[in-house]
């Protein structure tokens, strides 16, 4: 037993081992792991020491391109090398000093260097700090939450919001100059959301791929027809053909039905949401009747024939007006709308994803998370940079609607003489 073992190296408790042999090597035991818990911290100390000397590279490599090597400047130059002076660069997310070197002309004017400039504007800072403040970040802990490869500075409060007041602005503005000429929209939803005692009314396309796209939003006191209206009228100057039709998903509020009215007439094929008319017609009725009605409500709305889900629900109808007339009035009321999609003959599974306003539902309710924290809202576009950073960071997780690929199909109907031509051609 003895002989088996002999000739062998004795195992190592050391975690790394220099290995000689023709080349050089270090030997790494397991685990792993536990190796890199403590390199990791050096790791990332001497990666961003590495960065900026990358960063150092490219600003001397500027002033040598404007002055000349070091001590050799040359003669046809106009500027020269003026010493170095504390200064900060934007790097890993944030300001990080560093001493940059100056050039003066050889009248004593100073000379600003592009690189410089362009390194001190690197968007990533205010992306760091719009991400950062969006997940539910104040900016009162930012600085003890930041992490970062090397220790920066410009990170304080004000500075903070600065940053994000500069990056939700640019999403405002990305927001509402969207051109929609490219997306082939097939259905529109609208609602309004109220943030701060101000409505802001929201809406969210569905293309013939079934991707979701925000497409704008409007600020006014209330969700009135005027506000939703000149929402609408941005849409169409921003390359939304109002020429063709499309479904318009809304949840039966008066003044989103007359402004859809107004812009689109008799181009829009409007669906009221069903889920809306559900509630209003439950909370017209006692409660130990309640789920009864709801019920025979839905498995109304489930059938696929329009015949049949129309002849369900006027005898519902029927019912309702010997228990309660209010309830029955308030079925009554838009009940052809809520068939739209019935009458257009959608597949099932599209028809739940399009005959309810859940699908920008989802994207109000990331608005109310993400402006849970807000103390003290102001005026000017507070509540719209707000509300923008909310509604495209719930973009970045849309997936496609269920029951997509019945889009075409839907497109075909609302739109036959586009595609009878199409095929004439």
């Amino acid at each position: 037993m003895r002989n088996r073992y002999q000739g062998q190296a004795k195992k190592s408790n050391r975690k790394f081992e220099v290995v000689a042999g023709r080349e050089l090597a270090v030997r790494v035991p397991l685990p792993l792991v536990e190796v890199w818990e403590e390199l990791q911290a050096e790791v990332e100390r001497l990666t961003g020491q590495a960065g900026l000397e990358i960063l150092r590279a490219i600003l001397e490599e500027e002033v040598r391109q404007r002055v000349g090597p070091p001590y050799r400047p040359h003669s046809a130059a106009g500027c020269r090398r003026w010493g170095r002076q504390p200064g900060y660069v934007v790097f890993a997310g944030q300001k990080t000093p560093l001493c940059r070197p100056r050039v003066r002309t050889r009248a004593g004017e100073e000379v600003e260097l592009t690189s410089y400039r362009r390194l001190q504007q690197d968007g990533r800072l205010q992306r760091a700090v719009r991400e950062r403040i969006i997940a539910g970040l104040s900016t009162r802990n930012y600085r003890r939450a930041v992490e970062a490869v090397l220790e920066g500075y410009g990170i304080e409060r004000s500075s903070v919001s600065r940053h994000f007041v500069q990056a939700t602005a640019q999403q405002l503005q990305q927001l509402c100059e969207r051109r929609l000429e490219e997306l082939a929209l097939v259905a529109l939803v609208v609602d309004g959301i109220e943030v701060a005692g101000q409505t802001l009314v929201v809406a969210l396309g569905v293309a013939a791929d079934g991707r979701k796209h925000v497409l704008g939003l409007w600020q006014g006191a209330t969700e009135n027809t005027t506000v939703v209206k000149a929402l609408l009228e941005d849409l169409v100057e921003r390359g939304l053909d109002c020429e063709r039709r499309y479904l318009v998903v809304i949840d039966g509020a008066k003044a989103l039905r007359a402004a859809v009215e107004r812009v689109f007439g008799a181009r829009a094929e409007v669906q009221r949401c069903q889920l809306h008319k559900r509630r209003n017609v439950k909370d017209h009725l006692p409660e130990p009747c309640r789920a009864d009605y709801d019920r025979q409500l839905r498995n109304a709305y489930a059938l696929t024939s329009y015949p049949e889900a129309k002849a369900a629900l006027r005898k519902l109808w029927r019912q309702l007006s010997g228990v309660n007339p209010s309830a029955a009035r308030s079925l009554e009321e838009g009940m052809e709308e809520t068939l739209t999609l019935h009458r257009l003959g959608v597949a099932p599974l599209l028809r739940r994803s399009l005959s309810s306003t859940n699908l920008i539902e989802s994207c109000l309710a990331t608005v109310r998370h993400v402006t849970r924290n807000v103390k003290r809202w102001r005026g000017g576009d507070h509540i719209a940079r707000w509300t923008a950073a909310g509604l495209l960071e719930a973009e970045c997780k849309f997936r496609r609607v269920k029951g997509y690929r019945g889009l075409e199909e839907l497109e075909r109907r609302l739109n036959p003489e586009l595609h009878s031509h199409a095929e004439v051609a």
